[in-house]
């Protein structure tokens, strides 16, 4: 995996830029972003990896986090920093 933080987008999503900036908050500053809406192969590799069609979805590592509310839930239970030790 090239980069340890991946999100999956699009364009005109606020809740990608949500999650992007919690990330960025948190001190991730390396994110590879993945836009679905500029190539829809890697849409469909999304849905097959996540079995979910929304955006974002957040991989922290291996881990896939869901999208922008599970990342928030994650931060609000105390439980991001430590998922983000591990790869930061």
């Amino acid at each position: 995996m090239s980069s340890k933080v991946i999100v999956y987008s699009k364009e005109t999503c606020p809740y990608c830029v949500m999650a992007k900036k919690l990330l960025a908050q948190k001190g991730v500053s390396d994110v590879t972003e993945i836009r679905i809406d500029l190539n829809p192969e890697e849409r469909d590799k999304m849905i097959e990896k996540t079995g979910r069609m929304t955006v974002p979805q957040i991989f922290i590592g291996d881990v896939h986090v869901g999208g922008f509310d599970d990342l928030s839930a994650l931060n609000r239970a105390g439980k991001l920093d430590d998922l983000l030790q591990h790869v930061l």
